[in-house]
């Protein structure tokens, strides 16, 4: 098992690079763009908003995914450890089955909804 990440995805008013909602990520990758004052206020915006909701935004800039993806890798997995250890019944390793594409909260185990796959996974 794994936790499902999904590109593009529509939160609250934003796109996120990418969502995780059983970890209640958002991973944005920022180009030279996100330099400018006006697109960091709006990051900043964005961010704010995501995390009043309950998400953690985690952010790293395109060079840095394109160059050093091992310290990419080391930050999430790292991230996923520390939710794990507070949140041990959200783990996907906690459950047999992974969840169905939907919204809201796992269902609970052995729901038919969980029964699905995993379009990308950390392990």
């Amino acid at each position: 098992g794994g936790y499902q990440f999904r590109r593009q995805r529509p939160v609250l008013n934003y796109i996120a690079d990418f969502m995780c909602m059983d970890l209640m990520l958002v991973i944005e990758v920022d180009g030279i763009s996100h330099w400018e004052e006006k697109v960091i206020e709006k990051d900043e915006k964005k961010q704010k908003d995501l995390e009043d909701v309950g998400f953690t935004v985690l952010r790293f800039d395109d060079d840095e995914v394109l160059n050093d993806i091992e310290n990419v890798e080391r930050v999430l997995l790292g991230f996923v450890e520390e939710y794990e250890k507070f949140h041990p019944l959200s783990s996907p390793r906690a459950n047999a089955l992974p969840r169905q594409r939907g919204h809201g909260p796992p269902p609970p185990y052995g729901h038919p909804r969980q029964r699905g796959r995993w379009n990308q996974e950390i392990k």
